[in-house]
């Protein structure tokens, strides 16, 4: 099975996080990429705790809890995480729904990126263009770090015995704002040991919105939602590190 190397771009770029909808992708078979001889080393954590619930918010002018809409919708993509097949119309409306409730996210950060380095990973499951128009399943196994303690984040597209090619850097976090920097990019082909190249800028500067970012809808301890500086919306499933 074969990777074509034009498409090494559009994999860079999500990597980046300046591409979060897959339909966007110049070449329209991608979604056709068949991985029926590859083992992915990362499976949705099936023994994560039950979702994250805020405490009860005492102080005036928070947004209040998940109402019965938005739980709805979040079970809808729990189940779409594990079984992709969640029609893509009605995730698309579960989107919509969390988007728009507009939910207290001072708990999204610790959530997201855990108490501790290295942090937690999440598998990128369902990508959406602007508007919730339309969306798909991402057809390759792409895989985010991020570490809430040492402010990192890692990216990642992992193709099992064929190699992976990972993005690691620096994150900043403001209200439910997660930008990001890179400062050096990892590959690995077949057998052989894997290389890093150096990208990162020079000055030590924290990320800010000039810079690929992430607006967080949903996190609890199983699924995150958010959107990407492009403007698609996509959601991830906890998952279980990777093993390179």
């Amino acid at each position: 099975m074969r990777v074509e190397l034009c498409k090494l771009p559009e994999i860079v770029a999500i990597c980046l996080g300046q591409i979060t909808d897959a339909s966007s992708l110049k070449y329209p078979n991608l979604h056709l990429l068949k991985l029926r001889n590859v083992r992915t080393r990362a499976t949705l954590d099936e023994s994560a705790p039950a979702p994250f619930r805020a405490q009860e918010e005492e102080d005036e002018g928070r947004q209040p809890q998940p109402s019965e809409e938005v739980e709805e919708s979040v079970k809808v993509l729990k189940n779409a995480a594990k079984t992709r097949k969640v029609a893509a119309e009605v995730v698309l409306s579960a989107l919509t729904v969390i988007e728009k409730a507009k939910l207290d996210p001072s708990g999204f950060l610790n959530t997201l990126g855990g108490s501790e380095s290295p942090g937690r990973t999440w598998m990128l499951i369902f990508t959406a263009e602007k508007k919730l128009d339309r969306g798909r399943y991402f057809p390759l196994t792409a895989i985010q770090r991020f570490d809430a303690a040492g402010k990192r984040i890692e990216n990642g597209v992992y193709l099992g015995p064929i190699g992976f090619l990972t993005f690691e850097g620096r994150l900043s976090w403001k209200n439910r704002i997660l930008a990001f920097i890179f400062e050096r990019m990892r590959i690995k082909i077949g057998p052989l040991n894997p290389f890093e190249i150096s990208i990162g800028q020079k000055e030590d500067r924290e990320p800010s919105t000039k810079d690929p970012f992430f607006i967080w809808f949903y996190i609890d301890e199983e699924l995150a939602v958010a959107r990407g500086r492009s403007g698609g919306t996509a959601f991830w499933c906890r998952c279980r590190r990777v093993a390179t």
